[in-house]
């Protein structure tokens, strides 16, 4: 049996790969580096065999070059695709995991830092707390199955190798991410305000019973109170999580649908 026909389809199924390769950089918990790099390998090339058959014909028979030169344009241009779709999805849990450093730093948790396998850095406990929680609730809502679809979705509005940095959605990510950092300041308020007030009246105690070792005691009353007071605050915080991963779904699923192009023909 010949093989030229597989060999006809083999760059167009190159370049599906790409653009789903790019979700993969950014991706909550495809990102992860604790999943080994073979299983997304084999995770990313089943994906694109069971993708590949559904992509439009006006994809798999554009004119495509011969040389790596002439490829590598268009593999950075799907693999933009994809990259673009996780950073925006991505910003809820990091502004997330922000508003939780934001209590740990307030309640003096800044000295127990722990290692966050999924962002391979160091993070305040809270912060590890809330980006779990965060991706939990991302996973439960579907998030990762609405990522996934839209960007299949985007093999018919998107032509091959049509997007450009250029076209990069720089205002909808700043648009996202400073409405994910405005939450999570919301989030954190309750803790900051509780060892704000807390703290003027160390100082206040410090000032009139200065026999108090107020620095011991003080550290010991922050933490408490502000753990007690994240607890009360925990059903809101989830709330405003599944609201702000909502609300980030339907922007990548909205530009998605009709992505403006300044390099349309």
């Amino acid at each position: 049996m010949s093989i030229l026909p597989l060999l006809h389809h083999l760059i167009p199924f190159v370049l599906v790969a790409f653009r789903l390769a790019g979700i993969f950089a950014l991706t909550p918990l495809l990102s992860s580096t604790m999943l080994p790099r073979q299983a997304k390998i084999a995770f990313l090339l089943t994906l694109a065999a069971l993708v590949y058959p559904t992509v439009p014909a006006s994809y798999t028979s554009a004119p495509l070059p011969t040389t790596l030169f002439g490829l590598l344009p268009l593999i950075v241009s799907e693999a933009l695709v994809g990259l673009i779709i996780g950073a925006i999805a991505a910003v809820p849990l990091i502004t997330l995991e922000m508003s939780g450093t934001i209590m740990g730093q307030q309640m003096g948790f800044g000295l127990a830092r722990v290692y966050n396998p999924e962002m391979d850095t160091d993070v305040d406990i809270l912060g590890q707390l809330l980006f779990f929680m965060g991706t939990g609730t991302f996973l439960v809502m579907g998030g990762l199955e609405i990522l996934l679809t839209t960007l299949v979705g985007t093999f018919r509005t998107i032509p091959m190798g049509r997007l450009a940095m250029g076209d990069a959605p720089l205002d909808l990510y700043v648009a996202v991410f400073g409405q994910g950092v405005e939450r999570s300041m919301r989030c954190a308020m309750p803790v900051v305000a509780t060892i704000l007030i807390l703290v003027v009246i160390f100082g206040v105690v410090g000032k009139t019973m200065p026999q108090i070792n107020i620095m011991s005691v003080g550290f010991m009353f922050k933490i408490l109170a502000g753990i007690a007071v994240f607890a009360l605050a925990l059903p809101h915080v989830g709330n405003a999580i599944g609201e702000k991963l909502a609300d980030t779904s339907r922007a990548v699923q909205l530009w998605a649908a009709e992505p403006p192009l300044a390099h349309a023909p």
